[in-house]
């Protein structure tokens, strides 16, 4: 049957429901209709952008009836920033919208029922909680300005004046840096012509420990260094400044990195434990929500201080060594060498003994581990933003640990993997509990726990 829509095609539409990623969901006579910058309880006249078989996608272009629960959004920026999506939906809505993402994928996609749900965990602040962010350079009239990527653009960059997902602190480095670029006279690196100097910053904050560091990433050429590292000195925070040359189009920060100034890496703190944090290593971006996050991880391994744990996916073993006091021990595998680096170094600066890490792929490698660990108790599991792919849901499984926990931050691929690990592989979905680490965004956590039937 032909879709019910054509492109281009401008109707009203009523918002019943955000999908993840934060499009509105709304129906034309059963057919869904995804909506961008749609709020639940909304009425819209929206403009159809794209049509499928299953289908369409469209763009709001003005509120008919505001039925969306709003607030004032406090930045300027806002919406014209891609960084916050729903800074004007109050935080209630914002919660309730994304557990019912959870519990929606899970039942739709999973299939699964007969679990439980437990409420939806807040997030402890709804601004200034991010610990690290990542500028882009851009040519303004005034000179070289730096912000992020304007909504649904990758060619176009807003000039911030202040952001409100990082701290005062963070506002500061980025505007000292800003004024340093435009007194060295030094230009912007265009994404069009591939022309200009200055690519990124990304300032990275210990919460907890009150140290940062800075990253600055340019193209090909000659470093100011000595006023650069003057420039961001000037805050007593600082304890580590690096400099990165990306000589590719593609707009990455991840680059080896020279140090110009400090140590090499600052600390934070999470749980009680420290934890080294370098330019690249990865570690959740909300200080306060990971130890949320962990705590729960912790609550749902159920260790009493006889198990041995499997941490797969351990980044630079921040799940894992929480774990490790209260475990017999701990073995992590992590792709990322730089990672594993990362981990068995914190291992040793907390002094945990009982937990080792080693650089390998999942799917490949934790049937050798198994071999040199023995079975494990507890399996814990955080894969990326894609879930358990290939053959790493059946190797999990096929470890037949008791008890399984899946940390996500996407609840479509973790129905997904909870659809196999059920089916095929005999584990029952015990808890759910999604977890809100990103107010404002699309994004959601959850923790699940699996128990072997």
């Amino acid at each position: 049957m032909a879709a019910p829509l054509r492109k281009d095609q401008e109707l009203e539409l009523k918002i019943d429901s955000l999908a993840y990623g934060g499009n509105g969901v709304a129906r034309l006579n059963g057919f869904v209709v995804f909506v961008r910058r749609g709020l639940p309880g909304d009425t819209v006249r929206a403009r159809v952008t794209k049509v499928k078989r299953s289908h369409a996608e469209a763009t709001a272009l003005e509120v008919v009836e505001a039925g969306a629960p709003r607030v004032e959004a406090p930045c300027i920026h806002f919406p014209v920033c891609g960084g916050c999506r729903f800074q004007d939906l109050a935080y209630e809505a914002q919660l309730e919208a994304k557990a019912t993402q959870v519990a929606d994928a899970l039942a739709r996609i999973g299939k699964l029922s007969g679990f439980e749900l437990e409420a939806a965990v807040p997030a402890e602040s709804l601004f200034h909680y991010r610990n690290k962010l990542e500028y882009s350079f851009t040519a303004t009239a005034e000179g070289v300005g730096l912000g992020f990527h304007k909504a649904g653009r990758w060619d176009e960059v807003l000039d911030i004046e202040r952001c409100w997902l990082t701290t005062d602190l963070g506002n500061a480095i980025r505007e000292a840096v800003k004024a340093w670029a435009n007194e060295q006279g030094l230009s912007a690196f265009d994404q069009e012509t591939h022309e200009g100097y200055l690519r990124h910053l990304v300032v990275r904050e210990g919460r907890n420990t009150g140290q940062a560091l800075v990253v600055l990433v340019t193209a090909p050429g000659a470093l100011p260094e000595e006023s650069f590292v003057t420039a961001v000195r000037s805050f007593p925070e600082v304890r580590s400044v690096h400099w990165a040359v990306n000589d590719t189009p593609a707009e990455v920060t991840s680059l080896p990195t020279k140090l110009l100034w400090g140590e090499e890496a600052i600390e934070e703190e999470i749980l009680g434990l420290r934890f080294r944090v370098r330019p690249n290593a990865f570690m959740q971006t909300n200080t306060a929500m990971a130890e949320k996050l962990y705590g729960l991880a912790i609550e749902y391994a159920g260790l009493t201080g006889e198990e041995t744990v499997y941490d797969l996916y351990c980044g630079t073993g921040t799940i894992g060594l929480a774990m490790a006091r209260n475990a017999l021990t701990v073995w992590g595998i992590e792709s990322s060498e730089e990672s594993v680096a990362c981990a068995v170094e914190n291992a040793e600066l907390n002094g945990l003994a009982n937990a080792a890490f080693f650089a390998g792929d999942v799917a490949a490698d934790v049937e050798e581990l198994r071999g040199r660990a023995g079975p494990p108790d507890v399996v814990v599991v955080d894969p990326p933003r894609a879930g358990l792919v290939g053959k790493a849901v059946a190797r999990v499984a096929a470890l037949e640990a008791p008890r399984l926990v899946y940390v996500s931050c996407n609840p479509t691929t973790l129905a997904g993997n909870a659809k196999e690990l059920t089916g095929e592989f005999g584990y029952r979905l015990e808890r759910v509990r999604p977890l809100d680490m990103f107010p404002h965004t699309p994004h959601v956590e959850s923790v699940a726990l699996f128990v072997r039937e």
